[in-house]
């Protein structure tokens, strides 16, 4: 049954590791960009700052824009767009002057010579084309000469000059023939009406026409065999090999717009981003498995990951902001806060590499960006002040531009074309990290950690909670800040997390205030137990845990404050009530669980640390005399016994940090009691 369990919990164990890592490197990798990237900074008369560069394949070497535009426009002078000729107008506008005449014309212009001059002149209007004066207008803006007339299925070029516009027709016919025909007489006509554009512009062949022109211009002026030499390192661009770049970037680019290549990107960017994530959780699997089990810190670490990898991604695709503005540094900053700082800078190279994907440059912003993390990290090793955070941002930025400045310095020569706009981006990305210290709050309450700042806040003796137990159990109260000053101290000795212990401490015995009177700090003469029997007496003792966790859950303390609660006794006995008992009951079984705390045992150096704290400090209080050895001897017996009966072997602390513990207690404890070496008897015969 128990190996059955145990595959149970290593499948679903398993099961959870592999949806996390497929969900977050499918949602990184569905934002990254796919389109092209040519990883080169370039420019005519620079020296090339990268390796030997050869072509990985065949492609032209493409003229300048501006030669092409000017061979366009020259080609274009021959484009003749094409017009379709509609015979039918004519006819219908002839038919129809015809009628007319016969109808009304007549009367009022017998003359039949007119008519037949009018008919003839209209006829070959007609068969030669007349366009509106918008057609013309387009023709003369575009500079065309002449265009093709289609009739039927003959095409045959025309002059734009002999084109008849209605205004043209009609100018032709009024002054075609003045010797033989009055003016006044034809306007009789209204030869308006029977002047209609047959002309139509025919979209399809006309198109046809501009490409097959524009097809006869050679967008190259050469070719570069794949493994051809380009350039090398140190040497100078020309206007030739800057040709020839850009003509690779443009290719480049345009290889990568073909499906199959975008497949083989999306491969590629799976699998990069598959094996980065997966030594990241291997790492986390050898060195940190406790973050698997802490469902808040592995949140916390991916959710990172995944924002900075996809901001970043969708900065460069929508060509927003320059990525250098992101405050990369804030990423080990909330690491190194909230957990450790071998695990901030994990992850600070693992989500830098893989943003670095969607990058042109990504060797300078990896550079910088594992700097200024690491600066990141040793400056702020904890936070509890505003200060720190500011004077840990200076630093940052001068990270970034110092080693930025050396970056150019060894790629330019010439210090007046220094990228002055970079140095804004680094006090840009400066001003965005000052907001690590709101922010953190927001973390705090999402993924369920416990900053430093939120420990200095707790500890202050002004909070409302702590006001109210120095008037209500003022013993315990001063027991508590003593406890509190030897674990800080013995914390900071072993390495621990002093600030955490000392607000533990501090509140670790806040559920004696719910009765304050059965704890001997806080009594003056009187002793309520005298009435109470041992059972009872050690049950209002242990319920001190229990109560405090109530309260803790009423005033909203952190998970990590209740710890200290629930662990200052684990699960030690009320020795001196179950001892009491059974030295009055010698023959009685004895019900040992109500005389035992609920726990459970420390499971944290600092929760250890508490428990030996608490421990020797209500012990102190009863000794008859305060001298270097009874402190000593006091301080030993209390530790090693503790030790003994196993409270500390969940926890991660070594004999020697014990060692250590024991040390600082025996100072401290001298000096508090103002101890005195012991003077010699003198010997009497």
């Amino acid at each position: 049954m128990n190996i059955s369990n145990n595959k149970k919990k290593f499948y679903k164990d398993l099961l959870y590791k592999a949806l996390i890592f497929i969900g977050t490197v499918g949602i990184i990798v569905y934002f990254l960009p796919r389109e092209g990237k040519f990883n080169y900074q370039f420019d005519i008369n620079k020296p090339w700052k990268y390796g030997l560069l050869q072509a990985s394949f065949d492609f032209p070497i493409f003229k300048d824009e501006n030669v092409v535009k000017k061979e366009q426009d020259s080609i274009l002078s021959l484009y003749q767009p094409y017009y379709q000729l509609d015979n039918n107008i004519g006819k219908l506008e002839i038919n129809k002057l015809r009628e007319n005449y016969n109808k009304d014309l007549r009367k009022t212009l017998p003359s039949v010579e007119y008519m037949k001059y009018i008919e003839k002149a209209l006829k070959k209007i007609y068969e030669t084309g007349i366009v509106s004066n918008e057609e013309m207008n387009r023709l003369s803006k575009d500079s065309i000469r002449s265009i093709m007339v289609v009739n039927k299925n003959m095409a045959t070029p025309l002059a734009v000059n002999n084109l008849f516009t209605i205004k043209g027709a009609y100018e032709y016919i009024m002054n075609a023939d003045t010797i033989h025909f009055n003016r006044n007489m034809l306007h009789l006509y209204n030869l308006n009406e029977y002047i209609t554009p047959n002309l139509t512009f025919n979209e399809q062949k006309s198109a046809v026409a501009k490409k097959d022109l524009l097809a006869n211009i050679s967008w190259a002026k050469g070719i570069v065999q794949s493994g051809q030499k380009i350039i090398d390192r140190g040497e100078i661009i020309t206007p030739e090999t800057y040709s020839i770049l850009e003509s690779l970037r443009k290719e480049s680019i345009k290889r990568s717009e073909s499906i199959e290549q975008k497949r083989m990107i999306l491969g590629g960017q799976i699998l990069f981003v598959s094996i980065l994530m997966l030594c990241f959780m291997l790492y986390l699997e050898l060195f940190r498995s406790d973050y698997y089990q802490r469902k808040g810190s592995l949140l916390l670490l991916f959710a990172i990951i995944v924002f900075y990898s996809v901001l970043t991604a969708l900065m460069v695709s929508n060509n927003l902001f320059n990525v250098y503005i992101i405050p990369f540094a804030m990423l080990p900053m909330i690491i190194r806060i909230f957990l450790d700082s071998r695990t901030a800078f994990m992850t600070l190279i693992t989500t830098v590499l893989i943003s670095s994907v969607a990058l042109r440059y990504p060797y300078e912003f990896i550079l910088l960006q594992t700097v200024a993390g690491l600066v990141a990290i040793f400056s702020l090793r904890e936070l509890s002040q505003r200060s720190q955070l500011f004077k840990s941002t200076i630093l940052i930025i001068l990270s970034y531009i110092a080693l930025y400045f050396a970056y150019e310095l060894i790629h330019e020569n010439d210090l007046t074309k220094l990228n002055l706009s970079m140095y804004t981006y680094f006090i840009i990305n400066g001003i965005l990290l000052l907001f690590t210290y709101p922010l953190l709050f927001l973390l705090e309450k999402t993924f369920g950690f416990t900053s430093n700042v939120t420990l200095v806040e707790l500890s202050n003796i002004n909070n409302s909670l702590l006001r109210k137990m120095s008037e209500i159990a003022p013993g315990t109260f001063q027991h508590s800040m003593q406890v509190a000053n030897l674990a800080a101290e013995a914390a900071n000795k072993i390495g621990a997390k002093s600030q955490l212990v000392r607000t533990g401490a501090l509140y670790h015995d806040i559920g004696k205030m719910v009765n304050p009177a059965f704890f001997t700090e806080n009594q003056s003469g009187v002793n309520p137990h005298k009435s109470l029997s041992y059972e009872q007496s050690a049950q209002v003792v242990i319920n001190h845990v229990t109560d405090g966790l109530k309260l803790a859950e009423k005033y909203n303390l952190p998970k990590v404050i209740k710890d200290f609660i629930s662990t200052h006794h684990g699960l030690g006995q009320t020795k001196y009530f179950y001892i009491s008992y059974k030295n009055e009951h010698p023959d009685e079984p004895i019900d040992e669980q109500k005389f035992t705390y609920p726990g459970p045992n420390p499971f944290t150096q600092e929760t250890a640390i508490l428990m030996m704290a608490d421990a020797v400090e209500a012990a102190s209080r009863s000794l008859s005399e305060y001298t270097e050895e009874s402190i000593s001897n006091l301080v030993e017996k209390i530790i090693d016994s503790q030790v003994a009966e196993g409270y500390f072997k969940n926890c991660p602390i070594t004999f020697k940090d014990i060692e250590t513990v024991k040390s600082v207690f025996k100072e401290k404890l001298k000096i508090v009691y103002h101890t005195r070496i012991s003077y010699p008897e003198l010997k009497t015969k």
